[in-house]
């Protein structure tokens, strides 16, 4: 492959060994596609599922702000476009002082698709890694049991 990017099929979904992909080479590598000229802030994500294939995402900015996507609702949207509906670990990386925790409404993305206690690594470009899960980046999530009235 040229450049030493991986190739990706059409729904965000990273080819070759689906098994041994590299979360944070994935996470890296899709970062430099992210489309930011107005912050100029890049976010990479990368995200096994459940059945060992990778998705990536990128964030993707709009002049109408709002309007915007996040790198990890990109790599989500892949997932789901692929048939697979769990995620098993998920990396997001950001040039950034400090690793850049997702915002809340990702979090909460996050949760719907993945466990508690699913790992979450947050990343700098410059190497800082924190490592969480999902549980504590949303503690008390919102999920369809709050909508049980039965």
């Amino acid at each position: 492959m040229q450049s030493g990017a991986q190739a990706r099929n059409h729904a965000g979904q990273c080819d070759g060994d689906r098994n041994d992909m590299d979360l944070k080479t994935a996470a890296r590598q899709v970062r430099e596609n992210a489309y930011a000229p107005y912050s100029n802030f890049k976010v990479g994500a990368a995200l096994r599922a459940e059945n060992g294939s990778v998705y990536v995402g990128c964030n993707v900015e709009n002049v109408a702000y709002p309007e915007g996507t996040c790198a990890e609702a990109g790599a989500i949207a892949a997932m789901i476009a692929s048939g697979a509906h769990r995620i098993a670990e998920v990396y997001v990386i950001a040039d950034s002082p400090d690793p850049v925790p997702p915002c809340g409404g990702c979090r909460q993305k996050l949760s719907e698709f993945a466990g508690r206690d699913v790992p979450v690594t947050l990343a700098t470009t410059d190497g800082a890694e924190f490592r969480t899960s999902v549980g504590d980046l949303l503690p008390g999530a919102f999920d369809a049991g709050h909508m049980d009235r039965s």
